[in-house]
């Protein structure tokens, strides 16, 4: 097996898997992030995105080789103190339930305020599409990404 050198959360981790391993059971098994969650296996519920670059990606369908040295930013990573603009605003509006989806929604929605720091209500629909909230609260999860918008 291969050994990988991975840029997560800004710091260097050495990892020895399947170039196939898909970068959620990297994360989650071998090196214990296990704010990230597996949710479809499939990439369509969002549970699992990450950021490769500041960019949202499923992380359950990402081989490690494809990641080579781009940066990786986990849930853990997003802030040090859990005080980013969008974790505050979920905060403010009490948008978790279950919370099995919000570390996914997150990431989701700090991935479109990096790209986008001042959407509307369709392109954050747009951005937004591939999360699942079983719980419901996408009236929360729109509120909080607009909140986060004005801060």
């Amino acid at each position: 097996m291969p050994d990988y050198k991975l840029n997560i959360n800004g710091e260097s981790h050495t990892i020895n898997v399947e170039e196939t391993t898909p970068m959620l059971w990297v994360l989650r098994d071998h090196l214990q992030f296990v704010g990230t969650k597996f949710g479809c296996g499939i990439a369509q519920c969002g549970a699992c995105t990450i950021h490769i670059e500041g960019v949202a990606v499923r992380s359950c369908q990402l081989p490690v080789s494809a990641v080579g040295e781009q940066k990786i930013t986990t849930i853990e990573g997003l802030s040090e103190k859990g005080d980013h603009p969008v974790q505050k605003a979920w905060i403010e509006h009490d948008v978790p339930q279950c919370g099995y989806c919000q570390a996914g929604q997150i990431m989701s929605a700090a991935s479109l305020l990096n790209s986008n720091p001042n959407p509307t209500d369709e392109e954050i629909d747009e951005a937004m599409n591939g999360n699942i909230c079983r719980c419901g609260t996408y009236t929360r999860i729109k509120a909080a990404i607009k909140t986060a918008a004005s801060n």
